[in-house]
């Protein structure tokens, strides 16, 4: 990997708790990811691999080593500034969608650009936009409640990308949702990587679905075991 990358993982490690309860659930990650890589991360429960996303989400800190964002060297940041990364470079889409349940489609796409400050009109004409890219447009006022499961992820995913994030961090984002819908899921996902040149990095347990990723990594015992661009052995 060139010095240019846009995400380095050098010598990470995580531990959790003390003294003989001490559990080291990571155990030197190096990892380099390139500007526009979509990056499936595999393994076992327990292997690290959504520790590491925490890390690299600014939603956990590692407990040695260095984890650099576009050069900037994010374990030193203090928790605000962690925060600002957040939410000015990285969307976020989970296994269970994460909704609010009494809010419509639009407002909670909305949610980010209020953190942000956006004024009203260009979080509205923001929203709309993200809402159509995901193929929901006449759907703004719906709640959680009136959206099929697909339709719910397509919400969530709209909230993740209407920020413009450099970086999409996706955990089991088909792990509720049927086959047919699972890959209208990732075609959506695929299509922003490609199209808008946002790097994905996502959690999955189904070789289906790391296969829409143009690189697999697997985690085994806290450690990169395996990295390998798709189409090559290994």
């Amino acid at each position: 990997m060139s010095d240019a990358a846009l995400i380095r993982l050098t010598g990470i490690t995580k531990t959790y708790g003390i003294g003989q309860a001490a559990f080291q659930a990571l155990k030197g990650i190096e990892l380099a990811v390139e500007a526009g890589d979509f990056v499936a991360v595999m393994g076992p429960s327990g292997s690290g691999k959504s520790t590491t996303m925490n890390i690299l989400g600014c939603l956990d800190t590692p407990t040695s080593g260095s984890y650099q964002f576009q050069g900037v060297h994010v374990e030193r940041l203090s928790r605000n500034e962690r925060a600002l990364l957040r939410r000015n470079f990285l969307g976020f889409v989970f296994q269970g969608f994460n909704l609010l349940a009494r809010t419509t489609a639009l407002e909670n796409i909305e949610l980010p650009l209020i953190y942000r400050g956006e004024p009203a009109a260009i979080r509205h004409a923001a929203a709309r936009r993200a809402l159509e890219q995901v193929g929901l447009q006449g759907w703004e006022h719906h709640t959680p409640a009136e959206l099929s499961g697909g339709q719910q992820q397509r919400v969530a995913i709209a909230r993740a990308i209407v920020t413009r994030p450099a970086v999409l961090l996706a955990d089991e984002p088909t792990g509720n949702l049927d086959s047919a819908t699972s890959r209208e899921i990732m075609d959506l996902v695929g299509n922003f990587n490609r199209e808008q040149g946002i790097t994905v990095l996502m959690v999955t347990h189904e070789p289906d679905m790391a296969a829409y990723a143009n690189r697999v990594i697997r985690f085994v015992d806290g450690r990169v075991e395996t990295d390998c661009r798709q189409g090559e052995a290994g």
